[in-house]
């Protein structure tokens, strides 16, 4: 049987129609396979941790929820009477956020470019979608476009430097290969699957020299117990 290739599309159905809770998989090439409970996809505030909490509290005005998945992010502002528009590739995702009434679009942030926001959010490591050290550049600049004046990007990552340390806490990789934080992940649920695709994550001082050579501004916000960290770029 041919795979799907919607997983967290089709994982959104199941939970929303059934409470069905299969576990997503996550593989990547730098780690062993981990499961997300579909469950997760719909958290509520409380459930958050803080630093999405501190995202959602921070934003305002018009606002565009990148990657929104089920719109736990995007239903929560709404709730607060704030003006908020959601974007996904998958299109499971979607057609569950049109039914919560949440103005949603199937569409990469790349090919995104319709309309202007206060505050841009990325969160669950949303600079990710960059895919690489080489495109984030173009990336957060495209980013920048979408912006009003005076608005911000409100967005995480983890510096995963300690995938590389030893037991001794000794940091060994390869510098002649690609930045470390550039892996590669697949995400299967049941029949559906993504297939291999980048995803990018940058620490602290990388993303600011970044975002310096682009004439961003970058401050680092919060700083979480697990390497990730929220910033605003603007």
């Amino acid at each position: 049987m041919a795979r799907l290739n919607d997983p967290i599309g089709e994982a959104i159905k199941a939970y929303s129609k059934d409470k069905n809770n299969d576990f997503i998989i996550v593989q990547s090439d730098l780690c062993e396979d981990d499961e997300i409970a579909s469950s997760y996809l719909f958290r509520s505030f409380e459930e958050m941790p803080e630093l999405e909490q501190k995202a959602l509290q921070l934003a305002k005005g018009k606002i565009l929820d990148i990657g929104a998945c089920a719109g736990c992010h995007s239903i929560y502002l709404s709730n607060q009477n704030l003006s908020t528009v959601a974007i996904d590739v998958s299109p499971g995702s979607v057609e569950h956020l049109l039914s919560k009434g949440i103005e949603a679009f199937e569409s990469s942030i790349l090919d995104f470019k319709e309309q202007r926001f206060d505050t841009i959010l990325l969160l669950m490591n949303g600079l990710g979608l960059a895919q690489t050290l080489k495109q984030l550049p173009d990336f957060l600049k495209h980013l920048k476009s979408l912006l009003n004046e005076g608005g911000s990007i409100l967005c995480d990552s983890t510096d995963i430097k300690y995938l590389y340390e030893d037991d001794e806490g000794a940091i060994w990789m390869d510098l002649n290969s690609s930045y470390y934080g550039e892996m590669k992940f697949n995400m299967i649920y049941n029949q559906s699957e993504t297939g291999w695709f980048n995803w990018l994550y940058v620490d602290q001082e990388t993303l600011k020299d970044v975002c310096k050579s682009e004439g961003l501004t970058c401050n680092i916000l919060y700083e979480g117990e697990n390497y990730n960290y929220l910033a605003e770029i603007n």
